[in-house]
Order: C-alpha cells, then structure tokens, then sequence
C-alpha cells in the first residue's frame, strides 16, 4: 500500500511539474541586493508540483536594473541582464507542453522523470532556481575616519613638504558591475534574499583601508587636503585602484560616487601650514615691502600715542628700523627686478616655435624662413582673409565645405588634399 501511495505521490507531482511556469522579481529596493524569483500563479488548486523545478519552455521576465540566474543542482546554467520576456529551453526537467521536442519524446521523458521520483520516494530530486541580483547602484553608504589617516601636504611654491594625518566623512555608492562573480564568491544559493546588511560591514572597513593609499595618489599629484572634497572623482579612481583585488576581481563590484562633507586636520598641524604659507608670501618682494609699510604705518601710529612722549616713541622706532637692516624702499626695488627678471623669462605672448625649434615673434622664422603656423581651424577665403568662423569677416562668403588651412610637418600651411612644398598628403 504505501508504494502504491508514493508511486501515485510521484506521478501527481511529476505531472504538475511538467506545466510551464511564470517567473518575475518586482522591483528589487535599495537595501536588497539579490532576491530569488517569484511564480506568477501556483497552476491551479490541483496542481503538486515542486517549487524547485522549472519545467523547460518557462518563461521568465526581467526588467531594467536586474540581472537573472538560473541554477540547476546548484549550478549556473544560465545568466540574462537584458530586460525583457526570456524562454528556459535548457531545462533538464521535460515539459510535455515545450515545443522543441515530439510528443513521444516528451512522454517518454516525462515516465522516466515519474520512475525517478518512485525510486526517491517520491521526491523529484530537482533543485533549480531563479535568482534576480541588483544591478543598480547602491546608495547612501555613510563613512567616517574613526582614526586619522595619513595624508602628505606638498606646496612646491614654497618648499612645504610635510606629513599629516587628516579625519573625514562623507557617503559612497558601489554597484555590482560582475553578477556571477558576486553570485558564486559572496551570496551563493540563498533561500529567499541577501541584504545589503550582511556585507556592508565588510565593504564599508575595506572602503576605510583603501582611503589611505587613495589619499596617496592625489597628495602625490600636489593636491591640497583642502581640495580633496573637489577631488573626488581623482579619489575615486585611486580607490578603485587599491581596491581592485577585494571588490572588482573577487566580488564584482566597483566603487561609483564619493561625496566628502569635511576634511580635517589637527589643529596644530593646520596652525603650522598656514604659518609655513604665511612666511612663503614673503618670498616676493613686493608683497615683503608693503608688510613692512603696513607695520610702519601701524607702528607710527603707536608712537604717536605713547605715554612716554611721542619724540620717545619715533626715536625708538627709528632705532628698530635700522637694526632690522632693511627699509622698504629696498624691498620694492627688489621686487621690480623680480618682476623685470619674471618677464624677461617668460615668453612673449604672440611668440611661436618653429618646427626647427626656434622662438620667433615674426611672421617668418629668424633661423629658417618658415612661415608662421596657421592657428587651428582656420580657412582663407577667396578674397585673402585669414578666418576662423563659419563666415568670411570681410566679405560674409560662407566656409567652404572642402576648404580649411591645415599644416604640413614641414611648416606649409596649406588648403588643399597635398602640401604644396613637399607634396605629403593632408592628416
């Protein structure tokens, strides 16, 4: 009697296995991050078949955002990102419904899927599921520096080369950019749904480990801590650098936004930077003299309301000026060399170098005659006029469609396919 029960058991349920099924994921909310799919109906009040098989010629919907995985036993055996309507052809539970194969087929499929499930007491032996992961990015990811992090302070134009240590906080997005990756090393067959909360713990200390050779990167490149909440995308790039072996090899997932509230510093070293900046001004003269003369002007104005006398005030004053070694007037002579020095060594604005490297200002170069480079994008128009519009400054003719002044490597500047010097063609 009860193998009479269990073949009956086995038949019922191999039967309703053998329907077709829906399955769909609603939209999956910000704090889940994979979720197994659902059936659409359950086929009907009389229907025994198990929830872990998926009859072949299914169908299962995905939409934006969402990436579906289908295992069987355990294993991948089909992956789809692209939303729409998706058939599961590669099923190995028979469907007596599925159109890619015969009748016979399909019921002498089905008999032996019944056999199967008698020899298991019943049981289908079938365990396949629909997963649907989160493909969109993960936001509001609060972080803090709960210890300081070393940061190096370079200013080059006043020799400041220092190391500090900065505090910050700020948000973070990630997205998972490798779904098989995160499915098979992070989240596995889960029974319903796996939350951000399991791994944001995680990811969140790793973001705080990667924050110091991030900051690396960008104070190597010269940027101030003060412009690091401007910096944020040269940051991000540091970061998904350092974190390439845990996040985008291991798991899948790749950091997406940075937003920094505030960067800190202690309050000694900050006091000691921006003296440092303070004495670097004076490395210009100019700026030296008129300190001076501020403080002059400032200490003038102590003497004349000294207590002791007024004559007492200046005579001392006087005797301060001169045991300083230096007056004003010298200061700015030395900052009108500086600047004469400055203009001497930067180039004239209308200069050009020549293709034989030397500096001209002139129409033709002074070492080799070439002629002066048309800047980029310029035409000549019939009537001789040099221009750079969509219209002739001088007479309003139009660009023409197959005209336009290019430069040949030789220092022709030409409008036609060939160079008219040395025949190379046009780039």
């Amino acid at each position: 009697m009860g193998l009479l029960q269990v073949a009956i058991g086995a038949t019922m349920s191999t039967l309703g296995d053998t329907y077709k099924e829906f399955f769909y994921c609603d939209s999956i909310p910000n704090e889940v991050l994979v979720v197994r799919g659902r059936k659409h109906s359950d086929k009907g009040a009389h229907n025994n078949g198990n929830d872990n098989v998926i009859s072949r010629g299914s169908k299962i919907a995905v939409n934006d955002g969402q990436c579906m995985i289908i295992t069987d036993q355990g294993h991948i055996v089909d992956v789809v990102a692209t939303p729409g309507e998706y058939e599961f052809t590669q099923s190995s539970s028979p469907s007596i419904f599925a159109s890619d194969e015969k009748l016979g087929a399909k019921l002498k499929a089905t008999l032996a899927q019944i056999g199967n499930a008698i020899s298991m007491g019943g049981d289908s032996g079938k365990e396949q599921r629909v997963y649907y992961i989160n493909m969109k990015e993960i936001m509001d990811n609060r972080f803090g520096t709960q210890n300081p992090v070393p940061f190096r302070v370079v200013d080059n134009k006043i020799g400041l080369d220092i190391d500090t240590a900065i505090r910050c906080n700020g948000t973070y997005t990630y997205k998972i950019t490798d779904p098989l990756l995160f499915f098979t090393n992070v989240c596995g067959n889960i029974q319903q749904q796996f939350d951000r909360s399991q791994i944001d713990a995680q990811l969140k200390s790793e973001f705080l480990d990667a924050l110091q050779p991030g900051f690396a990167q960008i104070s190597a490149m010269g940027i101030r801590y003060s412009e690091v909440p401007g910096k944020t995308q040269v940051l991000k790039d540091a970061m998904n650098e350092a974190l390439a072996s845990e996040w985008a090899e291991r798991r899948g997932i790749s950091l997406e936004r940075i937003s920094i509230n505030s960067v800190t510093l202690p309050k000694e070293d900050e006091d000691m930077i921006k003296q440092a900046q303070r004495t670097g001004m004076m490395q210009n003269a100019n700026y030296a003299a008129a300190t001076m003369v501020n403080a002059q002007a400032e200490a003038m104005q102590a003497a004349a309301k000294n207590s002791g006398g007024a004559m007492n005030g200046f005579m001392g004053m006087n005797m301060a000026m001169n045991a300083g070694g230096m007056n004003a007037q010298n200061l700015f002579a030395m900052g009108q060399q500086q600047q004469a020095q400055a203009q001497q060594a930067a180039p004239a604005a209308d200069s050009w170098t020549c293709s034989c490297g030397a500096v001209n200002t002139g129409k033709f170069c002074s070492e080799c005659a070439s002629p002066k480079p048309a800047p980029a994008g310029t035409w000549i128009c019939s009537c001789g006029t040099v221009n750079t519009g969509k219209f002739c400054s001088e007479c309003a003719s139009p660009k023409p469609a197959d005209q336009g002044s290019w430069t040949c490597s030789c220092g022709a500047v030409n409008t036609g396919k060939f160079c008219s010097e040395c025949a190379s063609p046009r780039p």
